[in-house]
């Protein structure tokens, strides 16, 4: 089979290699859309996703959908021709963390296309994929797997917001508008949060924040560097923030509008290193910084947000490529003012 494997740093290759042997509680599906995410760019352009390296080749892509090709010996409930939503998340599930329901935290966990751990997690940008049986989620039969490949960012949204709390009718900020934000800005509201306000430094994806993904207002921090001070009120207007643009100068800026008392949920990863925070500012004003990172439960709620049509992904859509394109897809996926998300096709 064929696979997108990065070699390092502007060095990916479509290449052959060897489908593996099931075991009895793995099944094998055929990948049929692959969504492009930051760190797949990151690893592309950079051969690194903050602190983690590329050491080996790695496939990369963990944004997938697919049918099921062959089942294990000891597979229940799964059967060939079945479509699914591919779960890129394999803890361990008998650690602490696993034990506690936060499975994102896993210590053994194994993240497809990831570097993280060495030997590197091969991705998902492959005709074929070998994944354990809880990693599947069918779907009915009419299910757009392209919109259901969509599933595994709308969950890190998700996740974000359950971190943040209660968030009905609360006012909320979401820095950065990629397809974290958006799906983030969209998850807020589905929570019921009373005003979203989104930035980012493009026109076109808070286009799509405002008509499709819940945004009241937005701001394009490029062309209004002022464009927040509104919000600069004594006592601060935003009850939550995500920061989901990886920005270190995006986090400073929302100690200005953030309540006392506020929360700031960190969704984007920045750079490797470390971040200025005006620490006297969160103290005296008892502001939560926290983290979010990848998502638990919450990627079989997105699988029901987008089979049920509650909550539409088509909007960041904006086109796919064949496998053997893969290179030119990563080269255009950050172009800001043409695409929000693109796709590989691996088996058209």
């Amino acid at each position: 089979m064929l696979a997108a494997i990065c070699h390092g740093q502007k060095d990916l290759r479509i290449e052959q290699i060897a489908d593996r042997p099931l075991a009895a509680d793995e099944v094998r599906v055929a990948v049929a859309f692959g969504g492009i995410c930051g760190s797949d760019m990151h690893y592309f352009h950079r051969g690194a996703v903050g602190d983690f390296k590329v050491r080996e080749p790695m496939a990369l892509g963990h944004e997938i959908s697919g049918v099921v090709v062959e089942t294990g010996a000891d597979v229940a409930g799964l059967a060939p021709g079945m479509k699914a939503a591919l779960d890129p998340s394999r803890p361990c599930l008998s650690c602490s963390y696993c034990r506690a329901g936060r499975s994102n935290l896993c210590t053994n966990m194994f993240f497809l296309g990831s570097a993280a751990r060495f030997p590197h997690v091969q991705g998902g940008f492959a005709q074929h994929l070998v994944l354990r049986q809880d990693q599947i989620i069918p779907v009915p039969d009419h299910t757009d797997l392209l919109k259901l490949s969509v599933a595994e960012p709308l969950s890190v949204g998700l996740h974000a917001v359950t971190r943040a709390g209660a968030l009905m009718g609360r006012r909320v900020l979401v820095t950065g508008s990629g397809p974290i934000g958006l799906l983030t800005a969209r998850s807020a509201r589905h929570a019921g949060a009373a005003e979203v306000v989104a930035t980012d430094i493009a026109d076109r994806p808070l286009e799509v924040a405002r008509r499709d993904m819940g945004a009241s207002e937005t701001v394009n921090v490029a062309t209004q560097p002022d464009g927040l001070e509104k919000y600069a009120v004594e006592g601060g207007y935003f009850d939550v923030a995500f920061e989901a643009s990886g920005s270190a100068a995006a986090l400073q800026s929302i100690f200005k509008v953030i309540r006392r008392g506020g929360r700031i949920v960190q969704v984007g990863m920045l750079p490797a290193g470390t971040a200025a925070v005006p620490v006297n500012v969160l103290q005296s004003r008892e502001i939560e910084l926290i983290g979010a990172f990848r998502a638990h439960d919450e990627f079989r709620l997105a699988v029901r947000l987008i089979v049920s049509g509650r909550i539409d992904v088509g909007a960041i859509l904006s086109g796919t490529y064949p496998l053997a394109q893969a290179v030119t897809a990563l080269e255009l996926a950050g172009d800001r003012t043409r695409f929000v998300k693109l796709h590989l096709a691996l088996n058209p």
